[in-house]
C-alpha cells in the first residue's frame, strides 16, 4: 500500500468539503493558516516545501498534525501524509482527493474494541506484591538448601577425578530439577492455557507470574535455536511440527495457544508470547504459523494472528490482533500488509532427524559433562580451599570483623574485573578469528552440524554487552569493533561512531562505511536461516549514513551512501539502492536526508572545531569509562561481602542464611545502582536539550547512559516493586501501574499516569541523535494508557488518558495522542475502521 493510498483511505471528517478530485481552496487556506501559527510565520505559501523552503523539521510538523486533529472542520493528517505531500498545495489536494480502490487481498480483522479498564484496588495490589516476595523467598531458600548440600558433598571428594564425577552427578540432578520444575509448575498451576482475560494483581495473575518467571528462567532456554528448545516448548504444551526452528530468545508464555507448523521458522528478536497486557488486564490468545511459514527478525505477533502455509512476514514487521497472512503470501510492515515482492529465504538442504538428534545429544553432553562440572565443581573447590569462604563448611570465629577479610575480598573483586576480564578480552581477539576460518561466506550449510556449532560459538563469544557498553559512545568503540573483525573502512572519528548497544552474528562479515554514525540498538543480521539450513553473508552499511535506534539491518539491505535510517525503520531489501535520502517507517518510505535545523552544528564536524571538540570529548569519555569500571568493581566487592556474610551466618542459622543472602543480593543491587544513578545526575539531571555532540551537556548525558545499570530492573518486571524502583529513579509515576518490561531511557523526564499498562519490550525514549546534533524533551503518558509489546515512544510526546498504542508501533517525536484513542503503526497514526472492500486502514 502506497503512502498516498494510506493517506486517502479514511473518509473526510464532518464539515470537510467533498473529495471530488480537485484541490479545495478553503482547506488549502486553512492548512496554511495552521502551519503559519505553528511556525510563528506571517504566512505560508501553498507551494513552499515544508522542509527545504520553510526549514521545518519532523518535530514542527508533528505539532502541525496535532493542531489539525483539534480542528473538526479540517481533515486529519499524519506524518506519513506530510512526507508524501511536502507542500500545503499537495497536502490539501491529497486530503480532498477521491479515495482510490483498495488493493485486492484478504482483509485483516478489526482490532477488538477496548474493554472497560479493570479496576484493581490497593489491597489486591499489596497482597499480590507480598505473595510475589514470599515466592521469591521460598525459591531462594530451596536453592540455598540444595546448593549447600551439593557443595558439601562435592568438596568431600578425594582427588580431582572424584570431585569431577561428583560435580557431574550433582550438576545433572540440578539441571534436571531446574528444567522440569517450570514444566511441572505450569501444568499444576495453570493446566492448559486458553483464551482468557486475567485481571492484573489477582490470584490468577499471581499464578501466571509464577509460571512466567519459572518458564523464562529454565536452563533449557539457553538452547534456543536447537531441537532441545522446541522439545521444551512442546513439553509446555505448544504444538510444534517436525523440523520447525525457533531462534528468538523471547520465550512464549501461553504455549498451549502457540501452533508452529512443520518446517516453520521464527527468527531472532521476534515476540510471539501469546499474551498481552491492556487496560490492566492480561489477554491471552492464539498465535498460529502454518507449514513452512517464516517470521523474520525483530517482528511482533500479537494475539489472534496467523500465517498460512508458506507465508512470510519480513523483518521489523508486525501483525496486529486479527490479522492473518494467507497461505503463500509475503507481507511486511507494521501493521502487516501485502508486500510487492517476494521475501527471499535461504534454500533448504538435507537436515534429517538423525542430524538433529545427534546435535541435541552433543549439546546436552557438553553442558552436563563440561560446563556444569566446571561451574559447580569450581565453586565447590573454592568453598573448600579459600579461607574466607571456609566458614560455609566449618564453624569458626567471625571473619567479618577481620580487616584481612575485607582486604582479600577487595583484591578478589579487583582480580575478577581487572585480571580475568582482560584475559577474556584476549580470548575474544583470537579464538573467534580461528573459528571464522571454517565458515565460507554465502555458502549454504545444514543446521545442527559442525559449521552451525562454529557459527553459534562466534556469535556468543563476540557479543559481549559489558564491553560494548564500556567502549560505546566513545572513540574506543572503533578499535574494539575492529579487534572483533568489523571492516570500518577509513574511519572519520567523531567520538560517537557507535552507541553502547551493537550486536551481530559474525563480525567478520560486518562492514560500515566511512563517516557513518550509529545510535544504540543496531543488530547486524549477517545470517539467514531456513528450517534446515543457514548462510552467512556480508552486511554492508554505506558511507556517510546515520542509523537511529533499534534497527535490524539485513545482509540484503538496499541502502547506499548518505542515508538517514530513522528509528525502527524497516530497511528495504528490494528495489533500487537508496542514496542521499532518509528512510522512515515499516515499510520504509523516503523523507528528507536532513533539515535546516540539523545543520546548526556543521561547523563542529571538521577543521579546528572538530579537533578541539573531539579532544575534549575523549577526555570526558575516558573519565566516564573509568567511573563505569569503578562502579562495577565496587558492586563486585559488595556482592562478595554479601556472599561471605551469608557463609558466616550459615554456621549459626543454617541454610536460611543463603536464602537471605539471595534476597540481600537483590536488595543491595537495587539500592546500589539507584544510588549510582542519583549520584551521576545529582548536579546535572537530564533536561530538555538541543546541542552539538561536542557539548559538555551531551557528554554528561552519555555518562548517565553508561555508568548506572538497568539489568537489575528486569527482576521486578510484573510486580508492584517495579513502580517503587521507578520512583526511586525519579520517574513521575502514578498508582498501580503495570510494567511488564518497559525501558525508560531518561527516567526523570518521563511521567506516567495511574493505572497505565506497559508491555514487555516497550520503550519511552526522551532523546534523539541525528548526525552531530542531539535533541531531547520530556514525554508524558496519561492515566489508563497502554503501550503495546515492542512499542517505541519518542521524545516530546503527550499520550492522552486511556489511549492505546498498538504493538510494534513507533510514536514519533512531538506527537500528541488524544484521550481514549487507538494508535498504531510505524510511524504511528490513529487507527480507524474504513469501509473500503471490507479492509481496515490505519491513519
Amino acid at each position: 500500500m502506497t503512502a498516498k493510498q494510506v493517506a486517502t483511505l479514511a473518509p473526510p471528517p464532518r464539515g470537510a468539503p467533498p473529495r471530488d478530485g480537485t484541490p479545495c481552496a478553503g482547506v488549502e487556506a486553512d492548512l496554511a493558516e495552521v502551519l503559519a501559527e505553528v511556525m510563528h510565520l506571517d504566512r505560508v505559501a501553498a507551494d513552499s516545501a515544508f522542509f527545504d523552503d520553510l526549514g521545518a523539521d519532523s518535530l514542527v510538523m508533528a505539532h502541525f498534525c496535532a493542531r489539525l486533529r483539534k480542528r473538526a472542520d479540517l481533515p486529519s493528517v499524519s506524518m506519513r501524509d506530510v512526507y508524501a505531500h511536502p507542500t500545503i498545495k499537495g497536502l490539501a489536494a491529497a486530503m480532498t482527493a477521491v479515495a482510490p480502490p483498495a488493493p485486492a487481498g484478504p482483509a485483516p480483522a478489526a482490532p477488538p474494541a477496548a474493554a472497560a479498564p479493570a479496576v484493581t484496588g490497593r489491597p489486591r495490589y499489596v497482597l499480590c506484591g507480598a505473595l510475589q516476595l514470599l515466592a521469591f523467598l521460598v525459591y531462594s531458600c530451596l536453592v540455598g538448601v540444595i546448593g549447600v548440600q551439593g557443595y558439601e558433598w562435592i568438596s568431600a571428594g578425594s582427588g580431582v577425578l572424584d570431585v569431577y564425577l561428583r560435580s557431574v552427578v550433582f550438576g545433572v540432578l540440578v539441571f534436571l530439577a531446574l528444567s522440569l520444575l517450570p514444566i511441572v509448575a505450569k501444568w499444576l498451576l495453570v493446566g492448559r492455557w486458553k483464551p482468557a482475560r486475567i485481571r492484573v494483581w489477582s490470584a490468577a495473575y499471581f499464578r501466571l507470574w509464577i509460571v512466567k518467571t519459572l518458564v523464562r528462567s529454565d536452563p533449557l532456554v539457553l538452547f534456543v535455536g536447537s531441537p532441545v528448545y522446541t522439545l521444551y516448548l512442546r513439553a509446555l504444551g505448544a504444538r510444534i511440527g517436525p523440523g520447525a526452528a525457533v531462534f528468538s530468545r523471547h520465550v512464549p508464555l501461553c504455549t498451549d495457544l502457540l501452533s508452529v507448523g512443520e518446517s516453520a521458522v521464527i527468527r531472532k528478536d521476534s515476540y510471539f508470547s501469546c499474551y498481552r497486557a491492556r487496560d490492566g488486564v492480561i489477554e491471552t490468545g492464539a498465535v498460529t504459523l502454518g507449514k513452512d511459514a517464516v517470521v523474520a527478525e525483530a517482528s511482533v505477533l500479537d494475539i489472534g494472528t496467523a500465517l498460512g502455509d508458506g507465508a512470510r512476514l519480513a523483518h521489523a514487521s508486525s501483525l496486529h490482533s486479527g490479522q492473518t497472512v494467507p497461505a503463500g503470501e509475503h507481507w511486511h510492515g507494521s501493521p502487516g500488509q501485502r508486500a510487492g515482492t517476494a521475501y527471499e529465504v535461504v534454500e533448504d538442504v538435507p537436515c534429517g532427524p538423525v542430524r538433529r538428534s545427534l546435535h541435541s545429544v552433543a549439546q546436552l553432553l557438553a553442558a552436563l559433562l563440561v560446563y556444569l562440572p566446571l561451574a559447580v565443581g569450581g565453586i565447590g573447590i573454592l568453598l573448600a580451599e579459600v579461607p574466607q569462604l571456609s566458614a560455609v563448611l566449618e564453624p569458626g570465629p567471625s571473619i567479618l570483623t577481620s580487616w584481612v577479610f575485607y582486604r582479600d575480598a577487595l583484591f578478589a573483586s579487583f582480580a575478577l574485573l581487572f585480571v580475568i576480564a582482560p584475559l577474556g578480552f584476549l580470548v575474544l581477539a583470537v579464538v573467534p578469528r580461528l573459528l571464522g576460518r571454517a565458515i565460507v561466506p554465502d555458502r549454504v550449510y545444514p543446521l545442527y552440524g559442525f559449521h552451525y556449532g562454529v557459527h553459534r560459538a562466534i556469535t556468543l563469544l563476540t557479543n559481549r554487552r559489558f564491553l560494548t557498553r564500556l567502549f560505546g559512545d566513545s572513540s574506543a568503540i572503533v578499535p574494539y569493533l575492529r579487534l572483533l573483525g568489523y571492516d570500518l573502512s577509513r574511519v572519520e572519528q567523531t567520538g560517537s561512531n557507535f552507541g553502547t548497544e551493537v550486536k551481530h552474528e559474525t563480525p567478520y562479515l560486518s562492514t560500515v562505511g566511512t563517516g557513518t554514525m550509529v545510535a544504540d540498538g543496531l543488530s547486524v543480521n549477517n545470517a539467514e536461516f531456513s528450517s534446515t539450513s543457514f548462510r552467512v553473508s556480508r552486511t554492508a552499511i554505506g558511507p556517510q549514513n546515520f542509523l537511529g535506534n533499534r534497527i535490524a539491518y539485513p545482509s540484503r539491505g538496499r541502502t547506499g551512501a548518505d542515508c538517514l535510517l530513522a528509528t525502527k525503520v524497516m530497511v528495504p531489501v528490494d528495489g533500487r539502492v537508496r542514496e542521499g535520502v532518509g528512510l522512515l517507517g515499516s515499510p520504509a518510505f523516503e523523507i528528507p536526508r536532513s533539515v535546516r535545523r540539523d545543520s546548526s552544528f556543521d561547523r563542529m564536524k571538521s577543521g579546528e572545531g572538530l579537533r578541539t571538540g573531539l579532544a575534549a570529548k575523549n577526555r570526558h569519555n575516558a573519565a566516564t569509562m573509568g567511573l563505569y569500571l569503578l562502579a562495577r568493581w565496587t558492586y563486585a566487592f559488595l556482592v562478595t561481602l554479601v556472599v561471605a556474610g551469608s557463609a558466616e551466618l550459615y554456621t549459626s542459622v543454617g541454610t536460611v542464611a543463603f536464602a537471605l543472602g539471595n534476597v540481600l543480593v537483590v536488595l543491595v543491587s537495587a539500592a546500589y545502582f539507584v544510588l549510582v544513578e542519583r549520584a551521576v545526575t545529582a548536579f546535572h539531571p537530564p533536561a530538555p536539550l538541543f546541542c552539538s555532540i561536542y557539548d559538555l551537556r551531551f557528554w554528561r548525558r552519555e555518562r548517565f547512559w553508561k555508568v548506572p545499570s538497568e539489568i537489575y530492573l528486569q527482576l521486578f518486571n510484573g510486580t508492584p516493586f517495579k513502580n517503587v524502583m521507578w520512583r526511586l529513579l525519579g520517574v513521575r509515576i502514578g498508582r498501580r501501574v503495570f510494567d511488564d518490561g518497559c525501558h525508560l531511557t531518561e527516567r526523570t523526564m518521563v511521567s506516567i499516569g495511574s493505572g497505565s499498562t506497559l508491555n514487555t519490550g516497550s520503550v519511552v525514549q526522551c532523546h534523539s541523535q541525528e548526525d552531530g546534533a542531539f535533541k531531547s524533551d520530556r514525554s508524558a503518558i496519561g492515566s489508563g494508557c497502554t503501550l503495546g509489546v515492542g512499542a517505541f515512544v519518542h521524545y516530546g510526546v503527550t499520550v492522552g488518558d486511556g489511549a492505546v498504542l498498538a504493538p510494534d508501533s513507533f510514536l514519533m517525536k512531538g506527537e500528541s495522542v488524544p484521550d481514549d484513542s487507538q494508535w498504531g503503526g510505524n510511524p504511528a497514526r490513529r487507527m480507524e475502521r474504513v469501509a473500503a472492500r471490507g479492509e481496515e486502514a490505519t491513519r
